[in-house]
């Protein structure tokens, strides 16, 4: 019996399908036939039943009462941490929980959207707006296991343009149907930006310099706002949802749903920090440590992903205005760590030269000799 050729347009569908099921509707997928390209190295897979890490838990509002005992408090709680891998939690943070609320359930209108729909808002190679998947990029091992969209975001009252970057961008790419859409996550990277001046300033206090130093060389920040999307899988024991990493930025503040998946490497091994509800997890980036002259630690972490349920996550990571110069304040110079260098160079080398993982900064650093930058 003779089967006819499959046409251009079929052919095309059946190198497809397989891949687009597999990475969008991980149930659906069949548990023998995972593209090799998302399987990590066996000593980088998922380990099981990691132990808990001991995170302090920092009462904001208790540092920003200005109560001498609540902000020795938090200080000493926030340099322990900082000083070790840099990962802490921060409640009574004053975020609107129904705002919050939205942003997490409005995820499922773009992520849930038709492919070519989330494709208007491509991300292009070498800049870090727009959508992406792990097909869309210049690597092609070790993949995640995720989809992302991603904003650049400035103080609308700091932005020359007074121009609302996240909002105007969304409208943009995705139509006046994304228009609430917009309006929450401008609002969601305002909120997040100021807070991560609240929080730059009780990190500034608990390294005995001036309160609003890091405050003020954050002030008109050039951030990024990512929206983490983390499809079921079922070999979850194959894959990263991200793979190990520090993060470049200066501060991230995450926000996790009630699915754990959030993994930092301490002590020589990996320990999860589970949901908290009401709790944002925050952590140093590299910018940040070398702005510490290396006193305050960016460690390494990754996401996992499981079986069951689809994990998602709001993640804003506060960078310095693009042109600024990264160095400590006088009073922690004493021998340099790192050399200075602007977040543009920085952004620059992760994108077009480097992935970033555990020894990004000590790369680069060994880049800008080899420039003769310095």
């Amino acid at each position: 019996m003779h089967h006819k050729a499959p046409s251009k347009i079929q052919q095309k569908q059946i190198q497809k399908e397989p891949f687009e099921d597999l990475r969008f509707n991980g149930s659906k997928s069949s548990t023998r036939h995972m593209p090799q390209e998302f399987v990590w190295p066996d000593h980088e897979k998922p380990s099981k039943n990691v132990p808990i890490l001991q995170v302090p838990v920092i009462d904001l509002a208790g540092f920003l009462s200005n109560d001498p005992l609540l902000v020795s408090e938090a200080e000493r709680l926030v340099s322990e941490a900082a000083k070790k891998h840099g990962f802490f939690l921060v409640t009574n943070h004053g975020v609107d929980e129904r705002l919050l609320s939205t942003a997490h359930k409005l995820m499922d209108t773009f992520f849930k959207s038709p492919n070519y729909e989330k494709l208007k808002a491509q991300r292009k190679v070498g800049e870090t707006t727009g959508y992406a998947s792990s097909f869309v990029g210049r690597f092609k091992e070790n993949l995640p296991w995720k989809e992302t969209l991603s904003f650049s975001f400035s103080p609308t009252e700091k932005s020359e343009n007074y121009s609302q970057t996240v909002k105007n961008y969304i409208s943009k790419t995705m139509g006046d149907g994304y228009k609430d859409f917009g309006s929450v996550y401008q609002e969601y990277a305002e909120t997040m930006s100021n807070l991560s001046l609240k929080i730059m300033e009780l990190l500034g206090m608990s390294l005995g310099i001036k309160r609003e130093h890091f405050r003020e060389f954050f002030e008109d920040n050039e951030s990024i706002f990512r929206l983490n999307y983390y499809p079921k899988c079922k070999q979850p024991d194959l894959v990263l949802g991200t793979g190990p990493h520090c993060d470049p930025t200066s501060l991230t503040i995450l926000q996790q749903d009630q699915v754990s998946g959030l993994q930092v490497f301490v002590d020589n091994q990996w320990q999860s920090i589970p949901p908290i509800p009401q709790a944002l997890v925050v952590n140093i980036g590299d910018t940040l440590m070398a702005l510490t002259n290396g006193i305050y630690k960016s460690c390494l972490h990754r996401a996992v992903v499981n079986s069951e349920t689809t994990r998602k996550t709001l993640a804003f990571f506060l960078c310095p205005k693009v042109d600024k110069v990264v160095k400590p304040p006088s009073e922690l110079e004493g021998e340099r760590a790192y050399p200075d260098f602007t977040w543009s160079m920085f952004l620059e080398f992760t994108m077009k030269h480097y992935r970033a993982d555990m020894n990004t900064l000590e790369e680069f650093t060994n880049w800008l000799k080899n420039k003769g930058s310095f």
